[in-house]
């Protein structure tokens, strides 16, 4: 199983890098990094965002995408493979699930914003924005939780403790004997 996931990992970054490539060959925009804004020198202005994302916006959508499966699937490699039980998979997959759901959100409430001009606020801020500045680490949530409540099962188990301590006394009763 751990050849799998670093066959994912390696899977996802090459998918990440094609994109890469795919959006730097991608057809460009005029003014894509901006344009002087009007008001405050040495600040940049945004000029149309559709227009910004038309050639390039699902392939931004899916790095994103890739990069959140890529943590999970990091975190999954930092467990050692026999705590890497179908009770922590499922954990894991409902988090990434999670995150996911959080992209999509900005991403699809951003798109609407860029059709229509129109958006919802919610706690200040429009739609999108708000689920970029409470969802993203809304989202990390249930990585921690894994980790937090779950350290004792998954991350560092009493067996795990006592091989350590086993470790230790017979490599401090090595050196006694040098």
């Amino acid at each position: 199983m751990a050849r799998g996931v670093i066959y994912w990992i390696f899977a996802v970054c090459v998918l990440m890098g094609g994109l890469l490539v795919a959006i730097m060959l991608a057809e460009s925009v005029p003014n894509a990094g901006g344009v002087a804004h009007s008001l405050f020198p040495g600040m940049q202005a945004g000029e149309d965002g559709a227009a910004r994302l038309e050639f390039i916006g699902g392939y931004a959508f899916l790095f994103q995408s890739l990069l959140l499966i890529l943590i999970v699937a990091l975190s999954i490699l930092g467990v050692s493979e026999r705590h890497r039980s179908k009770e922590f998979l499922v954990y894991m997959a409902a988090s990434l699930a999670f995150m996911l759901f959080i992209w999509w959100q900005m991403y699809s409430n951003h798109q609407a914003f860029l059709e229509t001009g129109e958006t919802g606020y919610f706690m200040g801020f429009p739609i999108a924005t708000a689920w970029q500045m409470y969802g993203t680490w809304l989202g990390a949530i249930p990585l921690i939780l894994v980790y937090v409540l779950g350290f004792n099962k998954y991350i560092y188990t009493r067996d795990d403790a006592e091989a350590f301590d086993k470790l230790l006394r017979e490599f401090k009763q090595t050196e006694e004997h040098d």
